[in-house]
């Protein structure tokens, strides 16, 4: 796990590739995770699969640009539309 953003509005894990015992090829969460977080919404999602591997893309391309804090919050808040987790601390 590591955290990768945090701002005041988001926030944003990535999950490193996990691979079942039972699958040594790995196919099995081969991808990792992110776990984006709406702290104003107090929402959050979790991409895996293809949605993780968009999402890695989008945020390279984002990063290539430089981008400012507002801009990385306004990419981040196109997710905030399919956030239905709600966020709760442990």
């Amino acid at each position: 796990m590591n955290m990768i953003y945090n701002s005041p509005h988001f926030c944003v894990v990535e999950f490193a590739p996990q691979h079942a015992p039972s699958d040594p090829a790995g196919s099995v969460g081969a991808t990792g995770g992110f776990e984006i977080m709406d702290k104003t919404l107090r929402r959050e999602i979790f991409l895996r699969g293809q949605d993780a591997e968009v999402f890695r893309a989008s945020v390279q391309a984002l990063i290539d640009r430089e981008p400012t804090a507002e801009e990385v919050d306004e990419f981040l808040n196109r997710y905030s539309g399919l956030m239905t987790q709600p966020l709760t601390l442990h």
